[in-house]
């Protein structure tokens, strides 16, 4: 990584801490877009989006969780399947880009859908209706699973699911992304070091402007953003994920 895109990917990575965080998640999947715009070394790319994953959303999920949008009885069925499940993902070969594809089509359609949400009349307000333990664990699984085979949080396919199921409102959809979208990457940065990965100097000065970043839109979204703008955002960093996965 060269010092003089430094700058450069330290004002991006603000800017998409803030769009990622006002929704409940990280952006490791707009750093990485970033970075590959910018020409930065793949094998660069993958930890510090990680390492600054871990960081935004635990600012994301503390500015949630103050405003009192997180259950916890909502959250960890799904990341206790998903852990595991994450793992054993991360064993098995399978083609890559193909598999890459194929999600991304999924969450460009899902952005899709997330648009005409924002966008159509309002209608009558319809009370959430939280899944049953068994739809929990099945769902958590199968998105541990994908995590694992993409390498990504899982967060970006736990919200859309939480929505378009009808199993929580947007805000509360947003606490409950950050925290597994928390949990899965620091099992990621823990990997990492024991294979002996350790911060390089530039990571620092990116981290510092994707956090300043992150607590400004996640304070913006907890607190002050309406449902429709927050399923806008949605629809957008779907867009970005579903476009990158498709690219890679």
């Amino acid at each position: 990584m060269s010092a003089d895109s430094l700058p450069i990917l330290a004002a991006l990575f603000l800017i998409v801490g803030a769009l990622y965080a006002a929704v409940g998640h990280a952006g490791a999947s707009g750093y990485l877009a970033v970075m590959a715009l910018m020409s930065v070394d793949a094998a660069v790319m993958r930890p510090t989006a990680l390492s600054i994953n871990v960081l935004v959303a635990t600012i994301a999920f503390v500015q949630f969780a103050q405003a009192g949008h997180f259950r916890w009885g909502l959250f960890w069925p799904f990341a206790a399947a998903s852990i595991p499940a994450a793992f054993l993902g991360g064993l098995v070969q399978l083609p890559a880009h193909a598999l890459k594809v194929a999600i991304g089509v999924v969450l460009l359609l899902t952005a899709a859908r997330m648009a005409y949400v924002a966008w159509r009349p309002p209608t009558a307000a319809h009370e959430p209706r939280p899944p049953n333990f068994p739809a929990m664990l099945a769902v958590g699984a199968a998105l541990g699973l994908v995590a694992g085979l993409t390498g990504t949080g899982g967060g970006i396919f736990l919200s859309p699911v939480l929505l378009l199921m009808g199993w929580a409102e947007t805000k509360r959809t947003a606490a409950t992304a950050s925290l597994f979208i928390l949990v899965n990457s620091a099992a990621g940065v823990a990997g990492l070091a024991a294979d002996g990965w350790s911060p390089p100097v530039h990571l620092w000065p990116l981290a510092a402007c994707a956090a300043i970043g992150g607590l400004i839109g996640a304070t913006l979204g907890s607190r002050r953003a309406t449902p429709r703008a927050l399923n806008i955002a949605l629809a957008a960093i779907l867009l970005i994920a579903g476009a990158k996965l498709m690219m890679a």
